[in-house]
This record gives structure tokens, C-alpha cells and sequence, in this order.
């Protein structure tokens, strides 16, 4: 996962303030989950990258394992945990083969900022969902927030901005260009970095490739891979929430 590789150190500017973001997202998060699974407590985390919701949700008291396909995402995720006295179980796995690497008996999976897009057809996206039902004890739950891709528009060059960033003396002007191919779409996203002493700047550019999946077809695909009351949620999260639960035994 080169893009994410690439990233890793400074994910973080993607957040306005990211450790605020943490905070909210495990308030958030931890809302839904007991709205849903109320008293639920362990819960395995398939795309942490570098640990937003991980390390929310641990501070929040939950037994909290995490993996993601990036190496220097799960290094960092480490760091991170390291740095704030939490106890995670991190490790590098494919989201596809989440039960081979975890094992069964968890609460709660889940799978934040719009991380099953990467998955770029149904057949990985059912196996993955299928795997995420392997990794639950009967009765718990699937989580998972995307974009709300009904809602973007489509075409080439399309600008997608966030506000610059400060920090160690430098300013960081992100932003995405998206390029559409039919139901895929080619992101581009650059990150300008200038030196705010010598005026000195460099660009640098990660791409990957994403599936502009729609929400129903997801809620249909994580059906099929077994789990029941699957619905969407709206104004819970900064992104829709699907949300799917195991058969009881």
C-alpha cells in the first residue's frame, strides 16, 4: 500500500486538529455502538491506519485490536498508542483475510473513513465483509463509515481542498484531484510543503484508486455475507454509518 506508506507520517494534516478529531470520533463512535450493541466492549478495528479510531475508542476503555494493509500506517499507529499509555494490539493484514489474521470471538469490527472503497469489486468487498462476520461472536457487529458517493460528482479533474495547515514552521497545502473511470475513480492526492523561513517549497503526489460504491450496495453486499439489520445511519458521524449485526447462535 504505497499511497498510505507514503502518507504515514503525515496523515495527521488531513485533520484540522487531529487529536480533537480523535476525541470526537470516539464520542461519536462510542454513541452508536451502544446505541446499537449496547454493553459491547471489544471491538477489532480492520483499517486503522495510523489509529484515529483505535486510539479514540481505547481511551474510551474498549479492548481495541487494529490492522491495516501499511506497514509505516501500523509503525506509526504504534507510536501513537505508545505515546498516550494505550494498551493496542497492532498488526499489518489485508482486510480480506481479517479472521485468518485475528481470530474469531470480538464484539465489534469495524472499518472507518472510507476505507472499503479501496476494495475495488463486489467479489473483495463480499469476501472482506464475509471475513469481518468470521472475526464476530454471534451477535455483534459490523461498523463501517464511507463517502456518500450518490452525493459527489463525476468527471476528471476534480478539485477536492482542505484548509492549509502550520506546523514546525512549515505550511502544508493539501488537497485531492479525482479522476473518474466509470464506477472507479483515480485520486491524486498532493501535499505542498513550504518552508515558512526560507520560502523554499516541494510538492509531493500519492495516488491510489477507489470503487464510487454507493451506500445501498454495500448495505446489499453486507446482507449476503450473512449479517442481519443492516441499515445507514445519518448525522451520527462525519460520514454515513452502515451498520450490520451477526445472527445470534
Amino acid at each position: 500500500m504505497d499511497f498510505y506508506d507514503s502518507l504515514a507520517s503525515r496523515y495527521h494534516l488531513v485533520f484540522p486538529d487531529w487529536d480533537h478529531s480523535i476525541q470526537r470520533q470516539g464520542e461519536q463512535l462510542d454513541q452508536v455502538i451502544q446505541q446499537q450493541w449496547p454493553g459491547r466492549r471489544t471491538v477489532l478495528d480492520v483499517s486503522c491506519g495510523i489509529g484515529t479510531q483505535a486510539l479514540a475508542l481505547a481511551a474510551r476503555g474498549y479492548s481495541v485490536a487494529g490492522s491495516d494493509l501499511s506497514a509505516k500506517e501500523i509503525e506509526r499507529a504504534r507510536r501513537e498508542a505508545d505515546q498516550r499509555g494505550l494498551a493496542i494490539r497492532f498488526q499489518v493484514c489485508d482486510m480480506r483475510a481479517a479472521h485468518d489474521a485475528h481470530g474469531g470471538g470480538h464484539d465489534l469490527v469495524i472499518s472507518c473513513d472510507n476505507s472499503v472503497p479501496h476494495l475495488t469489486t463486489d467479489d473483495d468487498l463480499l469476501l472482506a465483509f464475509r471475513q469481518f462476520a468470521a472475526c464476530l461472536r454471534p451477535g455483534g457487529g459490523c461498523l463501517i463509515t464511507v463517502r456518500d458517493y450518490e452525493q459527489e460528482e463525476r468527471g476528471k479533474n476534480l478539485l477536492r481542498h482542505y484548509a492549509p495547515r502550520v506546523e514546525g514552521g512549515k505550511r502544508y497545502v493539501p488537497f485531492q484531484v479525482w479522476d473518474f473511470d466509470g464506477e472507479h475513480y483515480d485520486l491524486s492526492f498532493f501535499l505542498v510543503e513550504e518552508d515558512l523561513a526560507t520560502g523554499r517549497a516541494a510538492t509531493q503526489v500519492m495516488r491510489s484508486r477507489y470503487y464510487a460504491i454507493s451506500a445501498a450496495r454495500l448495505c446489499e453486499l453486507m446482507r449476503k455475507a450473512g449479517f442481519t439489520d443492516v441499515k445507514r445511519l445519518d448525522g451520527v458521524f462525519y460520514q454515513p454509518v452502515l451498520v450490520g449485526t451477526k445472527p445470534a447462535a
